[in-house]
């Protein structure tokens, strides 16, 4: 048997590519959307990619499911579990509890295993050649390392009301079936540490059956109602692309079997396109970019979290530029297009060719930002999560994530001197710059944020203490 666990760090996601080395077919379970990856493995394997398949409809990234059984000739697998309402609108081989996929000697089981969402799938596979009993399951949002799919996604992201309660019933009953599996039995999810498919996933790829169950908190419960309430809270916020997601991956849409090319504009073309008004993304670090940058743009890092927050803040109707360098357009193109955001005008490399007059980010430091803690004429803005704020924020702190940012100017007062963070200040450029971009001038950005301002308390209540030693 021929086995490759694929992982995207940007957001958090696995597939895999499961071969039968005999017949030198292959299954590929849950691909993203820049299949070359998948094309490069079977064919470096003397595999043929004969049979895709999902876990489930996805809402955090676009499945290349379609792309790949264009481009190959497989067969689609997916499933026609959950009702009406939760049915795949495309061709494709229907799977229901018990369906069973043979790949060469290699046969996948389907667990109906809802929760996460009504129609989700679980996989497990028997390597007939070494064993007749199973010996991994693939469960995609269903059980990850440590934790398990929130079920609050159909309902926060997609607006479909109702479903969040039911869904965490349904998960309760999954997980029991999950808990009867033997324990020797490899677990391969389909998300790891960083997701916001969860709250506390393990960074580890990989577990078992029987690890999870003494180690996964959704195992320690032995009462429904506790488990659901715990289940739904302190969940982080849904990033608002995800219910685009949900449509795009249960409809027809545009096939994109390459990834895209994009434009380096030269910079009458730039110019023309930033006076009629085209969304600029600046992808340097936050440092270079407080140092100089074009008025008006938005600064998201190009690091692992660049498509979640591109996702939060672009419209998929609308064209944007990026800046940044030569040598990361392809790594960004791919990450954005993992998430369906392909509308890219072009890009610019150098935002001192552009011939614009560039802006200073105002950045302070830790004694300047307790200096304005507590004034009446300052308002001081968290723009982290909401469970982090609710944990611990700065006193007279209000809380704005920055994620809706856009969407809730009104809480930020024009009239006073406004001071941002987050916890550790990548959030915080973005939300300073949102604001510049919104015509705010009276705003400062404390770059070190929570992570810096919790260890100086900690440090001064400790020399308060007597425990201060002085080097």
């Amino acid at each position: 048997m021929f086995f490759q666990h694929i992982y995207d760090k940007s957001l958090a996601q696995a597939s895999y590519i499961v071969g039968c080395q005999k017949t030198g077919e292959a299954i590929v379970i849950d691909p993203k959307r820049d299949i070359d990856t998948y094309l490069d493995i079977a064919r470096q394997n003397q595999l043929r990619i004969t049979h895709i398949t999902e876990t489930h409809i996805h809402a955090d990234f676009l499945s290349g499911s379609r792309e790949l059984a264009a481009v190959t000739g497989g067969k689609l697998y997916l499933s026609n579990e959950g009702g009406p309402d939760w049915q795949y609108a495309f061709d494709h081989e229907g799977l229901y509890d018990g369906s069973v996929i043979k790949v060469g000697n290699l046969s996948l089981e389907v667990m109906h295993t809802p929760g996460h969402t009504p129609e989700s799938i679980s996989l497990l596979l028997t390597d007939h050649p070494a064993s007749d009993k199973p010996v991994m399951i693939f469960t995609g949002d269903f059980v990850f390392v440590g934790d398990i799919g929130r079920p609050d996604l159909l309902e926060k992201a997609a607006g479909l009301k109702g479903t969040m309660e039911s869904g965490a019933m349904s998960m309760y009953q999954s997980l029991e079936r999950f808990a009867a599996l033997p324990e020797y039995i490899q677990v391969w999810p389909g998300h790891g540490a960083g997701s916001a498919c969860g709250k506390a996933l393990g960074a580890v790829p990989g577990t078992t059956v029987g690890y999870e169950k003494i180690r996964n908190w959704a195992f320690q419960h032995d009462e429904e109602r506790a488990f659901i309430d715990y289940l739904l809270s302190g969940q982080p916020e849904p990033p608002k692309y995800f219910a685009m997601m949900k449509q795009l991956n249960k409809t027809d849409r545009r096939l994109l079997i390459e990834v895209p090319q994009h434009a380096k504009l030269s910079k009458e073309a730039f110019l023309k396109a930033y006076h009629d008004g085209i969304k600029i993304i600046d992808t340097r670090n936050k440092q270079v970019f407080s140092e100089g940058f074009i008025p008006g743009s938005i600064n998201i890092q190009g690091n692992n979290s660049f498509a979640t927050w591109c996702g939060w803040l672009i419209n998929y109707q609308e064209q944007f530029i990026l800046i940044a360098d030569d040598t990361q357009i392809e790594d960004l193109t791919r990450k954005l297009m993992r998430i369906g955001l392909d509308n890219v005008y072009g890009y610019i490399s150098d935002v001192h060719e552009s011939g614009i007059e560039l802006s200073q980010a105002q950045v302070i430091d830790l004694d300047a930002f307790n200096a304005y803690i507590g004034k009446d004429t300052v308002q001081i803005v968290d723009v982290r999560g909401l469970s982090e704020y609710q944990e611990e924020h700065v006193p007279g702190a209000d809380h704005v994530f920055v994620g809706t940012l856009q969407d809730n100017l009104d809480k930020i007062d024009r009239n006073k001197q406004v001071v941002i963070h987050c916890q550790a200040g990548d959030r915080a450029a973005i939300a300073y710059s949102l604001l510049i971009r919104n015509g705010y001038t009276n705003v400062k950005n404390y770059s070190g944020g929570m992570k810096e301002w919790m260890a100086d308390r900690a440090q001064t209540h400790s020399c308060a203490a007597g425990a201060c030693i002085n080097m």
